[in-house]
């Protein structure tokens, strides 16, 4: 039987989701579980076997080549074991080996960071289609990203290289639950934005709403201190943005997630503050887009990765 498929996970913190993807990065069969993210590890992977149980019992499973997992992390591909910081339940949990004692040995799998597998994603399907050098993040409840070098991912040897939330931007700045100090993450994410305008004096709207979600409405209407959060977590991105790109050389970023959807909220002060950061003349016109895949993005992305990462053609990944 023709091998045309890769299967893929998504694991985050609220879902785990599964799905057999075509060479054009259509999902083909879709299965998905909530993640029992306060539960022990066994009750976790019972999660991750229903899914996958869901997709081997489909009759398009045995056209699949391989399988990609982007995950929640920190992840370590060299051993194959994860540490999700929103599971905590996995620490060093063997994760590639409890996928391939559900699906058989002989499938090959490749395990990378969720960040890595949504850069994966928009550089084969979506905004970083073609370029040889980009920035792909995800600004939500966290911060996360990876690098496409020489148009190839570049996920390092763990898999969680261009992981940007963790770039210090700050030298004094708040501790970040890494352990670092003043990082993007603290800032930009979307927590973060609301507990700054919070701590400024802004008031939820008669909603309630008190999530980067009613911040952002605020700000559409106007409110400063709103405004102000924005414009921080902003600056921030802009500085890691930059330091990024004036270290590899990239020549654009990409930027979904939650916090991406506030649109020019976001992206006005983004590039305002990137032309203060990315001075020299090798960065001075880097591209600053929205992603463009939204939610389908990790599973897609886990495909690419597994695609380039285990070599299995006829696979592009958009290089």
């Amino acid at each position: 039987m023709q091998t045309d498929l890769i299967a893929a996970l998504d694991i985050g913190g609220t879902k785990i989701a599964g799905a057999l993807v075509g060479e054009d990065g259509q999902l083909l069969v879709r299965a998905q579980r909530p993640t029992p993210a306060k539960e022990n590890a066994g009750v976790v992977m019972g999660a991750v076997t229903e899914v996958l149980r869901e997709l081997t019992a489909a009759p398009e499973w045995p056209r699949a080549a391989g399988l990609g997992i982007g995950s929640a992390g920190p992840v370590n591909a060299s051993t194959g074991t994860v540490s999700p910081v929103n599971i905590p339940g996995w620490r060093e949990f063997p994760l590639v080996a409890g996928v391939r004692e559900t699906v058989g040995t002989d499938l090959p799998v490749e395990l990378v960071g969720d960040g890595v597998a949504i850069t994966a994603a928009e550089h084969w399907q979506g905004a970083a289609r073609g370029r040889a050098g980009a920035l792909c993040m995800v600004v939500s409840t966290g911060v996360g990203g990876g690098l496409v070098l020489d148009g190839r991912i570049h996920p390092g040897p763990t898999g969680n290289a261009g992981h940007i939330g963790h770039i210090s931007v700050d030298l004094d700045g708040d501790a970040c639950p890494c352990g670092a100090r003043g990082c993007v993450e603290r800032i930009a994410s979307g927590p973060n934005i609301a507990a700054r305008a919070l701590s400024e004096g802004w008031l939820p709207g008669p909603d309630g709403d008190a999530t980067a979600r009613g911040v952002a409405a605020a700000a559409r209407a106007g409110d400063p201190i709103a405004l102000a959060s924005f414009d921080r977590a902003a600056q921030a991105l802009a500085a890691g943005i930059a330091a990024t790109a004036t270290l590899v050389e990239i020549e654009i970023a990409v930027i979904g997630g939650g916090v991406a959807g506030a649109g020019d909220l976001l992206f006005e002060p983004l590039r305002r503050h990137l032309k203060s950061y990315a001075t020299l003349s090798f960065v001075s016109g880097l591209e600053v887009v929205p992603a463009v895949l939204g939610t389908d993005a990790g599973l897609i992305g886990a495909a690419a990765a597994a695609a380039q990462g285990l070599r299995l053609p006829p696979f592009a990944t958009g290089a």
